[in-house]
């Protein structure tokens, strides 16, 4: 009855890293990090996560003398996205398929 939910992308953290990558072309770090109060560890981490399932690339580098870390989605990240919004679907409309009593 219910769809799977993708684990990886059901943490709070790295929902809201892939929902701001999906409306933007790239991120970086010191973006993602203020839009999600995310601490620069915990971003850190799950923006590795996310990097090892292959849902973003991360691109590490320097502007001037400062490291730059650029994030955006891959394809294989928009339809897992797309897949996890579907089966979420799934689960706010379940009320609506119960048998009338």
């Amino acid at each position: 009855m219910f769809k799977e939910l993708d684990p990886l992308l059901h943490s709070e953290l790295r929902l809201a890293v892939m929902s701001i990558l999906l409306s933007v072309e790239e991120a970086d770090f010191v973006y993602l990090k203020e839009r999600t109060n995310a601490t620069s560890g915990n971003l850190s981490v799950q923006i590795d996560k996310l990097s090892e399932a292959g849902y973003i690339e991360v691109e590490r580098g320097f502007q001037g003398k400062r490291t730059r870390t650029v994030c955006k989605m891959t394809p294989v990240g928009i339809a897992a996205f797309e897949k996890y919004v579907e089966a979420l679907k799934g689960y706010l409309t379940i009320e609506n398929q119960q048998p009338d009593k």
